[in-house]
């Protein structure tokens, strides 16, 4: 295919899977982010769709990568901002079908919103594959905390299969910020615990993360991701 089309909820990786293609492909590698090409100056925004698309050509093999494509072709006629994003369109539609050759050179875009893009975009011979990066499942969010604890001081009695469950539903991101959380737990704990540097230093071998920090860390990210305040406990004063 000419162009893929990597499309999904957010926090997925569609970036870090564009990056992945491009270094296993042993290619060059372009990223554009859709917001910077847009220009009020007229015909700027063109001559910047046509500068990535020369400069892949040249570079090529190549990998040219939009992200957040949605902001850079909306579907025409939708908008009034002086037939900017239709030009934008129009010209992106003539790098990808027209007369010159893309040899070596495949077009990757990435977006959570894919009924904003413009529907020609999507026929045969332009995005002509379309992508679903979805949330991970059971076996991917384990593996997710997997890797972000190779390196952790852990406790033998974490369950990993057990915070994978808890966690469903979850972003590859949110899986990440569980453990991320649980870290910032313990060292918030071990500062309370220990106010002189002296003693920190002694003390560093008990910064091992547990079972109930991970728990407690996926109740936090669960509350974040639903928009809900986090409840405090009650206190009393007299």
């Amino acid at each position: 295919p000419k162009g893929i089309l990597l499309h999904g909820p957010s926090g997925n990786g569609k970036t870090m899977l564009a990056k992945a293609v491009a270094k296993d492909s042993e290619a060059n590698f372009i990223s554009v982010r859709g917001p910077e090409l847009i220009s009020k100056w007229v015909g700027e925004s063109e001559r910047g769709i046509r500068e990535v698309f020369r400069r892949a050509r040249q570079a090529s093999p190549c990998v040219i990568f939009f992200d957040e494509i949605d902001s850079l072709t909306p579907i025409r006629g939708s908008g009034g901002d002086s037939m900017v994003s239709e030009r934008i369109v129009s010209q992106l539609l003539t790098e990808l079908d027209g007369i010159q050759n893309l040899s070596g050179v495949i077009v990757l875009a990435a977006t959570n919103r894919p009924d904003m893009i413009d529907t020609a975009l999507l026929r045969a011979g332009r995005f002509d594959k379309l992508l679903l990066i979805s949330h991970p499942g059971q076996e991917a969010r384990r593996s997710i905390l997997e890797i972000n604890l190779k390196s952790k001081p852990r406790s033998p009695d974490i369950d990993l299969e057990k915070i994978a469950t808890q966690a469903d539903g979850f972003s590859a991101a949110e899986m990440v910020s569980v453990v991320n959380t649980a870290i910032s737990n313990i060292l918030q704990e071990f500062l309370d615990k220990y106010k002189n540097p002296e003693e920190i230093q002694k003390h560093t071998n008990e910064m091992i993360l547990t079972m109930s920090h991970l728990e407690s860390s996926v109740q936090k990210v669960k509350t974040s991701r639903e928009a809900k305040p986090i409840e405090k406990e009650l206190k009393y004063y007299r």
